[in-house]
């Protein structure tokens, strides 16, 4: 099942041909709306003028990269700090995967070594790299053997924990009432 979020169909299409694109907007996912982070590559793509390449964006000057995130409205809340991070990220991939993002998963030989791949990158710590390992299984096909306990809770089947469950408003919904719950229980357990 491809990616359908409930973004716009153009930004979909951005996630589901780009391997970078996908990781970047993962990698936004935080402190701003899923919708927005989602969209975010399709936007950059769009101010670059051309589809997104990790090694024009590890050697994109710093501050003018910053400034593009900056323009309004901002590709993130943070638009400094994310240009860093997903200059950092588009580094790596250039050291440790020839700047093909799609390598980070088609030459993992199982899932362990698949979330240990995504674990490895920069910005993405213990449970992002689960959310993505869920997100390759349950939208992108990316299945190597043990995918879904390498993904934890989240790559189970019928949940509703993250951005790799969602298909549509309704799923979207259902997502955001899980975190809701969760972070209800974690005041709770204060």
């Amino acid at each position: 099942m491809p990616i359908t979020l409930p973004i716009d169909d153009e930004a979909n299409a951005v996630l589901n041909r780009s391997p970078l694109a996908l990781l970047i907007a993962m990698l936004l996912d935080q402190q701003i709306p899923l919708e927005r982070a989602f969209a975010a590559p399709s936007e950059l793509a769009r101010r670059l003028g051309h589809d997104l390449d990790a090694e024009e964006l590890a050697a994109y000057d710093p501050d003018a990269l910053v400034e593009i995130f900056g323009q309004k409205p901002a590709l993130h809340r943070f638009p400094k700090a994310m240009a860093k991070r997903v200059q950092d990220l588009c580094r790596a991939l250039e050291e440790h995967h020839d700047g093909d993002a799609a390598r980070v998963w088609t030459e993992a030989k199982d899932g362990k070594d698949l979330y240990k791949r995504v674990a490895a990158l920069p910005g993405f710590g213990d449970q992002k790299a689960k959310i993505f390992v869920a997100l390759l299984g349950k939208r992108v096909d990316v299945r190597p053997e043990g995918w879904r306990e390498a993904a934890g809770a989240y790559g189970e089947e019928g949940s509703h924990r993250s951005v790799a469950d969602i298909v549509d408003e309704a799923s979207l919904g259902k997502v955001r009432a899980f975190k809701q719950q969760a972070k209800a229980a974690a005041r709770a357990d204060r």
